[in-house]
C-alpha cells in the first residue's frame, strides 16, 4: 500500500456578485422535516452498526422519505474524501485513519437487520490507497451475499483514477448488480465542480464495466442547475448511449453551504420531464429525472423496473 502525501484541501469560496443573488428555492424542493418512526429506527440501526450514510453526510433533501421506509446509502471507507468537488458537502483532506477491516461485516449486519430488498453501497474518494478502495468494495459486497443472499446490491464507486486498471476488474468480479459511477455534470465544468475528476475517465470507467460482464447493469447520474445548458445535458446523454450505460438519473443540484458552488438556476418540474422524454428516446433502459431525484432515491424500485425493462427488450417480458 501506498502512502500519499495528500495536500489539506477546502471548498474554495464562490464569489457572487451583489446583482447576483442565490435563487430562491421554489415549493416543488422543499421538504417535510423527517418525523417518522421509521426513520428514527433506520438511524438507529446506522448508529448501533456504527456505519456512516451519504443520506446524512452530504445532507440529501429526501433522507426523511427513504429513512421512513428503512432504505438508507451506505457510505464505506471513512468519512473523509480525498477530493474537493465544490458541489459536494462530505470533509474532505487527508483521511485520519486506514481502512476499516470490520466494516463489511457491519454493513453486511446492517443490511440483513433491515431486511433490504435492495442496497446502495458508496464511498469517499481514498486516493491515498493504492487501489482506491476497490478490495474493500468487493469485501463488502461479498460480505452481503453471505449475510443477505437475496439481496440485490448497487454499488456507486469512486472513479479510481489513480489507479492500475486492476482495481475496477476487482469490482466488477465481486458481481453487484449494478455498477454506478456519477459524471456528476457536464464537461465544461468539470475544471469548477469535478477538480480532481476528468470526464472521459469517468465515462471510460462506465464503458470498460460492460466490456469486462455485459451483463450487468450500469448507471450514471448528473446534476442540473450548475450552469450548463441543454444542449450540453443532451451531449452528456449522447457520450452515455455510446458508453452502453443503461440508467440515467437526473436531479436538481442544491447548494450545501455559501461556501460551495453556487446555484445558478432551479430546473423546473417541466424541464425535468422533457430531459426523462428525452432520454428515454434515446434509449436508457430506466430514467429518472425530478427535482429530488438522487442517485439511490427509490433505487430499489427504479431496480426492479430496469430488469423488467432489460427482459421486455430482448422479448422475454
Amino acid at each position: 500500500m501506498r502512502d500519499l502525501k495528500i495536500p489539506e484541501q477546502r471548498h474554495p469560496e464562490k464569489v457572487r456578485k451583489p446583482d447576483n443573488p442565490q435563487p430562491k428555492k421554489p415549493d416543488w424542493i422543499r421538504v417535510k422535516a423527517p418525523t417518522s418512526k421509521g426513520y428514527f429506527e433506520t438511524r438507529n440501526t446506522m448508529r448501533e452498526h456504527k456505519l456512516t450514510t451519504v443520506c446524512e453526510e452530504a445532507g440529501c433533501p429526501n433522507v426523511g422519505e427513504c429513512w421512513s421506509q428503512g432504505h438508507a446509502t451506505m457510505m464505506i471507507m471513512g468519512e473523509v474524501c480525498t477530493r474537493a468537488c465544490t458541489f459536494c458537502n462530505i470533509a474532505t483532506g487527508k483521511p485520519p485513519e486506514a481502512l476499516d477491516v470490520f466494516e463489511p461485516g457491519r454493513v453486511a449486519d446492517a443490511v440483513a437487520k433491515l431486511g433490504l430488498n435492495h442496497v446502495v453501497i458508496t464511498s469517499v474518494d481514498r486516493d491515498d490507497i493504492e487501489d482506491g478502495g476497490a478490495e474493500h468494495f468487493a469485501m463488502t459486497i461479498r460480505a452481503i451475499r453471505k449475510r443477505a443472499p437475496d439481496t440485490t446490491i448497487e454499488i456507486l464507486t469512486p472513479d479510481f483514477i489513480r489507479c492500475a486498471p486492476e482495481a475496477l476488474e476487482v469490482v466488477v468480479e465481486a458481481k453487484p448488480d449494478v455498477f454506478n459511477h456519477n459524471l456528476e455534470t457536464v464537461p465544461g465544468l468539470y475544471p469548477e465542480v469535478r477538480p480532481g475528476a476528468r470526464y472521459f475517465h469517468s465515462l471510460r470507467l462506465l464503458q470498460r464495466v460492460k466490456e469486462l460482464d455485459p451483463t450487468m447493469f450500469t448507471k450514471s447520474g448528473i446534476m442540473v442547475g450548475l450552469g450548463e445548458n441543454r444542449q450540453q445535458v443532451t451531449q452528456v446523454m449522447e457520450d452515455m448511449r455510446a458508453a452502453d450505460i443503461d440508467f440515467l438519473t437526473i436531479g436538481q443540484y442544491l447548494q450545501p453551504t455559501p461556501k460551495h458552488h453556487a446555484v445558478d438556476r432551479f430546473v423546473t418540474p417541466e424541464e425535468f420531464a422533457s430531459y426523462e422524454k428525452t432520454a428515454w428516446n434515446k434509449g436508457f433502459l430506466m430514467v429518472s429525472a425530478t427535482p429530488l431525484t438522487r442517485s439511490s432515491y427509490h433505487a430499489g424500485d427504479d431496480f426492479a423496473r430496469l430488469r423488467e425493462n432489460r427482459l421486455a427488450k430482448l422479448g422475454l417480458g
